[in-house]
């Protein structure tokens, strides 16, 4: 397993913070995600024979949230 920060932009809320955390967990590999909306930043523990950071990214991205690897 592999760890990942990211950096997350565009949160305001507790919904938003769920959202992006729903979105990483929907990544095929991914085994936890926690998201702090306080410090606009996310936890990801992965797999990366299945996942990419590319993948990470996407996934956020895709909400309508800025993410980037830290």
């Amino acid at each position: 397993m592999s760890r990942l920060m990211l950096s997350i932009d565009g949160m305001t809320c507790q919904h938003c913070r769920m959202t992006v955390e729903r979105a990483l967990l929907g990544v095929d590999g991914v085994q936890n995600a926690q998201v702090s909306l306080e410090d606009a930043r996310a936890e990801v523990e992965f797999d990366p024979s299945r996942a990419t950071v590319e993948a990470l990214v996407e996934a956020v991205d895709e909400e309508g949230y800025q993410a980037h690897a830290l």
